[in-house]
């Protein structure tokens, strides 16, 4: 990463969340009195108290990254590939794109890297909050600060967009937020922010699980409210689980809008997708545009699906390697080639992975107890249609990010620019 924003993420430990100002903010908005409570007992390595500094070229090269996948996923070619070896419902083309799309990014020397993408990627509007919950604590963080916009009336659009995408016109009714067992997910205090947003903008929210959905009469039903619109914040991609049943029907016969969607993911969120985004030469066929051809060819790593007939050749370069599951998500079963042991390594070789050239990442400074800890640090692009709505860090230790490290978790991108200044002014 570059000297400027490399300094300060050095340099600059200052504590500049306020976190009495956030719990107030996110109390008021939702009536709940128990965000207090989540982010300073079981979830408190959710959220940090510093900031995060991005040079300005590398916020714009992430956008670059992010609109070449993008334009290479709109091509007949590539979806012919994806969706070859994609569930049959991912096939079915709704209309609705899918809201809340996930670009994770390592900052390397030679600038961001995509690591992978994800669909419904949790904390969007926690971060939103989080971002405008910062002390000043130097004229860099304040010059950062007044640029970050409104990002939960951003999310809020791209909604309804995505609902106009589908139904042409008008806004949905009722939304409902559908997560297997809501009040138990560890982002369950986003999910009454989301509520909440939809709310605030004259449309009826609820939580709900999935096996208390029910399609019935052209509609979809949750008690006795019709469901319009499901912000799907379900693992299970492609409605295969019995309790998915009446979405994935209603989902089908067009009786109600849901986003992000099954072929979403298919078409931009399973991993193997990266191999086709890394590979110059099909992509040359294609036809696709030089300056993504460019762009592409300098962020994404290079990424292969594990062949288990080229296992020696694997295990050989495993500690230059990254392994993640293709359809896997929040870090889940992914593991760093050097750490693996041969049980794991057969397991690897029994399901679907890829694997990945590590790309270490950037590095945040903070003060944990008095002591001065590094941190890793990944950087989060939450998008629609391409573009991006609100970039976040995660700050972490270990393999992977973890909300559960000291001192980690979200915390907000701030944007600075190469004549800025770079020194941490705080005493």
């Amino acid at each position: 990463m570059d000297a400027p924003s490399n300094d300060l993420n050095i340099q600059c430990m200052c504590k500049s969340l306020d976190r009495k100002q956030l719990f107030s903010a996110l109390e008021a908005e939702t009536g709940a009195d128990l965000y207090t409570k989540y982010f300073t007992d079981s979830h408190a390595a959710t959220i940090s108290d510093v900031p995060v500094f991005v040079e300005r070229r590398h916020m714009e090269k992430m956008q670059d990254i992010i609109a070449a996948v993008e334009a290479v996923a709109m091509t007949d070619a590539y979806q012919q590939i994806v969706l070859a070896g994609a569930p049959a419902i991912a096939k079915y083309r709704p209309g609705a794109l899918g809201v809340l799309m996930g670009y994770d990014f390592h900052l390397s020397p030679d600038g961001p890297k995509l690591i992978e993408i994800n669909t419904n990627a949790g904390g969007a509007l926690m971060n939103a909050y989080l971002s405008q919950a910062q002390r000043l604590c130097c004229a860099t963080v304040e010059e950062a600060e007044a640029h970050s916009g409104d990002p939960a009336a951003a999310i809020m659009e791209s909604f309804l967009q995505d609902w106009r995408r589908q139904r042409k016109n008008g806004q949905p009714e009722t939304i409902a937020i559908v997560d297997e067992d809501p009040e138990r997910q560890f982002f369950y205090p986003e999910l009454l922010l989301f509520r909440n947003l939809f709310e605030r903008n004259g449309v009826r929210a609820v939580i709900a699980p999935p096996d208390k959905l029910k399609h019935r009469d052209g509609a979809l039903w949750f008690g006795d409210k019709v469901v319009d619109m499901v912000y799907n914040r379900l693992t299970d991609f492609y409605f295969e689980e019995d309790r998915s049943a009446a979405l994935k029907s209603a989902y089908l016969t067009d009786d109600v809008v849901v986003t992000p969607n099954p072929r979403a993911h298919a078409i931009l969120a399973n991993k193997n997708n990266l191999s086709l985004l890394c590979d110059a030469r099909l992509l040359g066929e294609w036809n696709i545009e030089e300056s993504h051809l460019r762009v592409l060819a300098e962020g994404v790593p290079e990424t292969t699906p594990v062949d288990a007939s080229r296992q020696e050749e694997f295990w050989a370069a495993r500690k230059k390697l990254f392994f993640k599951p293709a359809a896997g998500f929040g870090s889940k079963a992914a593991y760093r080639g050097d750490k693996i042991t041969r049980r794991v390594w057969a397991e690897i070789l029994d399901h679907d992975y890829v694997a990945q050239s590590i790309i270490q990442p950037s590095v945040r400074n903070i003060v944990v107890d008095g002591v001065v800890k590094t941190m890793k640090v990944d950087i989060r692009n939450y998008t629609y249609d391409g573009a991006t709505l609100l970039t976040a860090a995660r700050l972490y230790q270990g393999q992977t990010t973890n909300m559960r490290t000291p001192g980690g978790g979200f915390s907000p991108a701030f944007s600075i620019d190469m004549d800025q200044q770079t020194g941490c002014s705080c005493e």
